[in-house]
């Protein structure tokens, strides 16, 4: 059974295809990005999955959350919904949209709906999601996989013009996100960075590279002023197994992350004491993954609904604090 997720998995096998496009699509860039509603590209042979009908709910492990709940149909649908990322007041949460997880990623790479998403909370209410360019009109682009800090943005992006799936930083200016730049080879080639999450100058990452203990690692590199530090290995909460995707509360004092358990994704935490990692608790287990906090603790992490072995949908799913 395939638990990766599928932003990773849409991301992974485009390079090929988007070097076939580079000619074509230059002489029919626009000025202005198409108005684009996601409900009109959900397929219509699948139901929305929910609670009611989940043959694998998340499971809590942890008295300090109440039991997990999924987001309302203004940023869930029967779709995938993935990859989330809170911002630490509570208020905006980004996260990566698809609208068929059925679909071969050369095809979601047209559909103009497939990439980053956001919504604003007013209140206790949720709004529309909308969508989130991170590219020129006209060129293509799949994104997902964001971490913002202040008027900084990190994601990775498969693009017209990149080999693979590199990591690119974005700026809030004006009332939007601007100025995408490729990280540079000694991340993305030297240091070898997945997925990402960035606290102060220190910035996290999981990745394969040689001298971990296999699978996915969690490491971390440090801005110097004029470079990136040697990577160092997180053994305290690194296995064999995969432990990845990591998340840093803003307080610097609990490391989140992803690691299999019993097969399927689940989402552990490390304490930090006298500068320590403590051993990793469970808290959230089957197909519960890619965890993101805002500063109440509030835990927002990624379910994929599973039926007879399949990927059906994703939600993002929320466990509140008590």
């Amino acid at each position: 059974m395939n638990t990766r997720p599928c932003a990773l998995d849409l991301m992974s096998n485009l390079s090929a295809f988007l070097l076939l496009p580079l000619v074509i699509v230059g002489c029919h860039e626009s000025l202005v990005y198409p108005d684009v509603n996601r409900h009109d590209k959900l397929p219509s042979d699948i139901a929305k999955r929910g609670p009611e009908t989940d043959h694998h709910p998340p499971i809590l492990h942890a008295a300090e959350f109440e039991y997990p709940v999924p987001l309302p149909s203004f940023i869930n649908t029967a779709g995938a919904e993935d990859s989330p990322f809170i911002l630490p007041d509570g208020n905006t949460l980004y996260f990566f949209f698809t609208p068929d997880m059925r679909v071969m990623p050369e095809e979601q790479l047209l559909d103009e709906v497939t990439g980053v998403w956001v919504s604003y909370k007013e209140g206790e209410t949720w709004r529309e999601a909308e969508r989130v360019w991170l590219q020129e009109p006209g060129k293509l682009a799949l994104d997902g996989a964001v971490c913002v800090q202040n008027d900084a943005m990190w994601f990775a992006s498969a693009r017209e013009g990149y080999a693979g799936v590199n990591m690119f930083t974005a700026q809030w200016l004006d009332g939007r996100w601007r100025n995408w730049l490729y990280v540079g080879d000694r991340l993305m080639h030297e240091i070898q960075i997945g997925e990402v999450h960035l606290h102060g100058d220190d910035l996290y990452f999981h990745s394969d590279r040689p001298g971990g203990k296999g699978n996915y690692d969690i490491w971390l590199t440090r801005w110097t002023g004029d470079d990136w530090s040697e990577p160092v290995n997180i053994e305290a909460v690194n296995t064999p197994d995969m432990d990845g995707f990591p998340f840093l509360s803003s307080d610097g004092r609990e490391l989140w992350f992803t690691r299999s358990y019993l097969g399927t994704p689940a989402i552990f935490r490390s304490l930090l004491t006298d500068g320590q990692w403590g051993e990793p608790e469970l808290i959230m287990s089957q197909f519960a993954g890619e965890p993101t906090l805002d500063d109440a603790g509030n835990v927002y992490f990624v379910h994929h609904f599973y039926e007879y072995g399949m990927g059906i949908e994703a939600d993002i799913y929320v466990a509140y604090r008590k």
